[in-house]
């Protein structure tokens, strides 16, 4: 039996309109299944090698901040992402519209500095459901789930790094034990709104309470909670302020012997407001002052003699390590951590990875040329 070949004539008219329409209907639900199949993820391969990684800083107005953005961009940058740096200026709303405009950008990794670690709940929420992880660098992000893992320094050695550096210097001994000579604190604490500041307080306090109780160290302002000794965004000009007044009120006719500062540049405002009182000259020399970050200006102060003690807390390990995480997350692997316990933002344990602070005095500025942090000629 011999078969006809039929010859369909094209479709014309409504009916092709209305079964293209369709066609293509189908073809956009499909992509939009293909999209939802990889974790709802907005990254195109189009973005770059690796895509953009978006970096979320809290503020140019501190060197170490604009230290910690430009090596994480680099270091990404080196294990083959694009970066999207940005600084909040210290603005909460800042920040969070700068993380809502990355989460639209499709980012697909945020790493996270915050101003306050209590104002992302909303905008991470929005990552999370964008299927953007996200990672907490150096101060916790709080009160979220949204939060997949935190890269900083062991927060609590800091602490104890300076409050440690002011019982050697004014050799006080074994607690009760050493010296009967009775010598002035005054103390300080970091950015109410920085979780960090807790922990840098209470490493502090673990070893200076048992001084405090025997009487060999003595607070005259009696500020000696950590709520009467904060610093708001930790600015030096706020410190200066307070301890003009703790000088005016409580030292009229006694020196202060050591002040605990957990941050250079809260160490700055504390010793312009000690040199207005007249301290730093031979016959009234400047009291043990703390720090914190190893900023240039403070490293610079240490050798001329005037602020003590600083912690080093070398950034760029920092940011290695951050970069190594974040890499292990994109690549679904399982980052290393070395903490798994200690950091809970209220919603979740944090798996942590921590790294080793460092104390700096005028003994051992020549580390910081050494790990190649600054140059001789920087700190001459």
């Amino acid at each position: 039996m011999t078969h006809r070949t039929r010859t369909r004539t094209p479709l014309r008219g409504p009916r092709a309109a209305a079964i293209a329409a369709l066609a293509a209907l189908l073809t956009v639900s499909l992509t939009a299944c293909g999209q939802e199949a990889r974790g709802g993820s907005r990254y195109r391969p189009d973005d770059g090698k690796g895509g953009t990684i978006g970096l979320a800083m809290p503020t140019k107005s501190s060197e170490r901040w604009i230290a910690d953005g430009r090596n994480m961009a680099e270091q990404f940058q080196k294990a083959g992402y694009k970066t999207d740096l940005q600084y909040g200026d210290d603005k909460v709303e800042n920040q969070i519209a700068q993380i809502e405009n990355m989460i639209t950008k499709g980012r697909r990794l945020l790493v996270v500095a915050a101003i306050d670690g209590s104002a992302l709940t909303e905008v991470l929420q929005r990552a999370h459901d964008a299927g953007i992880p996200v990672i907490s660098y150096d101060r916790l992000i709080m009160g979220t789930e949204n939060v997949d893992y935190y890269a900083s320094f062991d927060n609590e050695r800091v602490g104890e790094l300076q409050a440690g550096y002011i019982v050697d210097r004014l050799n006080l001994g074994e607690p009760g034990k050493g010296s009967n000579e009775r010598h002035t604190i005054e103390l300080f604490a970091g950015s109410p709104d920085d979780n960090n500041t807790k922990y840098f307080w209470n490493g502090a306090m673990k070893v200076l309470r048992p001084y405090l109780a025997s009487g060999q160290l003595v607070v005259r302002s009696r500020q000696t909670k950590m709520s009467q000794a904060t610093t708001l965004r930790w600015d030096g000009g706020t410190a200066q302020k307070r301890m003009d007044d703790l000088i005016s009120k409580s030292y009229a006719e006694e020196r202060v012997d050591a002040v605990l500062s957990p941050y250079d540049g809260i160490s700055i405002g504390i010793i312009s407001a000690l040199k207005s009182a007249g301290y730093g000259t031979k016959d009234q020399p400047l009291p043990v002052v703390t720090g914190q970050d190893a900023e240039l200006a403070s490293v610079k102060s240490i050798i001329r003699g005037e602020q003590t003690q600083t912690v080093f807390k070398d950034t760029r390990k920092l940011a290695a390590q951050t970069v190594r995480m974040g890499d292990a997350v994109l690549n679904g692997k399982k980052p290393q951590v070395n903490n798994t316990s200690d950091y809970n933002n209220g919603k979740k344990t944090v798996p942590s990875y921590l790294l080793k602070p460092v104390s700096i005095d005028r003994t051992n500025t020549s580390l910081l040329v050494d790990e190649g942090y600054f140059t001789a000629g920087q700190l001459t």
